[in-house]
This record gives C-alpha cells, sequence and structure tokens, in this order.
C-alpha cells in the first residue's frame, strides 16, 4: 500500500484514510489491489492498481465498471473520485472509456 500512496502523492493526490478492500467480499478473482480512501474534500475515493503482463483491454474495462457498482453497494457510498494505476500496456479506446467514465488514469 504504501507504493500506491507514493504514486498518488507524485500525481498531487492526497487522502486522509486509505484502507484496503478484499475483491472477494465483492465476488470476484481479479488480480487488482484495490483501496478506498477518504481525500481532503472528505470524498469518498477508490484507487486500483493493476500489474500484469498483458494488455489492458476494454472487455476488462467495462468489468472493471461493474465491479466499482458492486463497491459502491457494497460501501453504501457514493465514491466520486477514481484512480487506476496501471502497470501494464494499455489499450487506447480502454483509456479512453475510462475517461469518459470519469476515472483518472496513471500509467506507468
Amino acid at each position: 500500500m504504501r507504493e500506491a500512496v507514493d504514486r498518488l502523492r507524485q500525481e498531487g493526490i492526497v487522502c486522509q484514510k486509505l484502507e484496503t478492500v478484499s475483491l472477494a467480499a465483492l465476488g470476484s478473482r481479479k488480480r487488482i489491489d484495490l483501496y478506498l480512501g477518504v481525500d481532503l474534500d472528505r470524498y469518498y475515493c477508490s484507487v486500483w492498481h493493476v500489474r500484469k503482463r498483458s494488455r489492458v483491454v476494454q472487455k476488462e474495462v467495462r468489468e472493471w465498471l461493474a465491479l466499482h457498482a458492486k463497491l459502491e453497494a457494497h460501501t453504501d457510498r457514493t465514491i466520486r473520485k477514481r484512480y487506476v494505476w496501471i502497470e501494464a500496456p494499455l489499450c487506447s479506446k480502454a483509456k479512453a472509456l475510462l475517461e469518459t467514465e470519469g476515472w483518472k488514469v496513471l500509467v506507468d
């Protein structure tokens, strides 16, 4: 988690509180690190950290959007700020889909 906090600080994003969320509780078997936090403006934010070797494509992004809806239902909170930190090759259409849905994409 320290790695994710440092990466967010590089982008100027600071969270007061950041907790790890278990994907098993959401009914998913994905290999993603998921954090839920509260930023300085007191809005809930979610941080997704994706590390993989293969390309991230639109189909996978649509699954993430559905998983994000489950996260909001599970926590009974409206998450206004969404960040995804991707350490993998990223399809341009997948990136465009994330940005149109209101996600901030951080690529390494």
